[in-house]
């Protein structure tokens, strides 16, 4: 089922803008039980609603006869489609076990966690007065694109003193800016820069100086990206969209986690179904972007609970 969710406002990154999100919801009954799953196809990977949606449609028929998660790997490739169906066969096992996910996956049971507050890609007065708006907040993050980026996070930290920092280039920046940029984003005190340049051209990194730790997210998809984004970045940006389901993602976070990554969880913008998942894999994780709820104009009922930066776990009738 496609849905379209309006965001509060335009959200903008180095590579557009956008009004809205669209999803696609998957809904798997058996003997009187319903998981659910959604996911967010991103052009930026070749994906759209019609593809995802056709990769969803393809498997049906094996869904109904009895498809499990472990075989769901093979069959889809990682990306949003297999997101959808993965998260949608977690929520039906817990709901016919009556078992919830984080017991099922052997997971400790989840606490409450700070997620980052995402300030969209704007002039240096509107980040300025957006970050005063939202000074009261423990953690933000900063999309940045260029040449001014500087100015903008001067600007941020000016008006939100107390608030840790992190910025996402959204693979804007060159190597010539980068360089420029990471000394002086140190001494402000940034903690993480996410995906300065382009991935595929990202071998600048590896004999880069990185003052500032240093996260993949569009070069980094599932575990086979792990020796490649190896010596180029710090930490990686784990989200489902991406793994292809929570049942990868934890795989992936246990084999960084090993290789000596830092963790990060984030999110396409979407609603608390698409969080609910993803706040199982961020427990323990070094930086938490789920704030996708907080940027729209409304969200699923019942959804997650955020009070203020702080988010709690999802209950049985969201998911999981």
């Amino acid at each position: 089922m496609r849905e379209s969710w309006p965001i509060a406002g335009r959200f903008t990154i180095s590579r557009g803008s956008k009004t809205a999100s669209d999803v696609i919801l998957v809904e798997i009954e058996e003997a009187g039980f319903k998981g659910r799953g959604e996911c967010v196809p991103y052009a930026h990977y070749g994906e759209s609603l019609d593809s995802a949606a056709a990769a969803i449609e393809g498997i049906v028929p094996a869904l109904e006869s009895g498809l499990e998660r472990a075989e769901l790997q093979s069959r889809l490739p990682a990306g949003s489609a297999r997101n959808a169906v993965d998260c949608a066969l977690w929520d039906l096992e817990a709901k016919r076990s009556g078992r919830p996910v984080w017991e099922l996956a052997g997971l400790k049971r989840p606490g409450t966690i700070v997620t980052a507050y995402t300030l969209s890609l704007d002039t240096v007065e509107n980040m300025a007065a957006a970050a005063l708006k939202h000074a009261g907040r423990p953690l933000l993050k900063l999309k940045l694109a260029g040449p001014d980026d500087l100015d903008r996070v001067e600007a941020v930290h000016a008006r939100a003193p107390k608030a840790r920092l992190i910025v996402d280039a959204n693979e804007g920046w060159t190597p010539e800016i980068y360089a420029r940029l990471a000394p002086r984003l140190k001494q402000i005190g940034v903690e993480l820069i996410e995906q300065p340049l382009p991935a595929g051209k990202d071998e600048a990194l590896a004999g880069m100086t990185r003052p500032v730790a240093v996260c993949a997210d569009e070069s980094c998809h599932d575990r086979a990206s792990l020796p490649r984004v190896a010596r180029r970045y710090d930490a990686i940006n784990i989200k489902l969209d991406k793994t292809g389901g929570l049942t990868e993602a934890l795989a992936l976070k246990r084999e960084a986690e090993a290789a000596g990554f830092k963790i990060m969880v984030g999110c396409m913008l979407a609603t608390s179904l698409s969080m609910a998942p993803a706040l199982l894999l961020a427990q323990g994780a070094a930086f938490v972007d789920l704030d996708g709820p907080l940027l729209l104009a409304r969200d699923r009922s019942p959804g997650l609970v955020y009070e203020g930066s702080r988010v709690a776990p999802a209950e049985p009738a969201l998911w999981g």
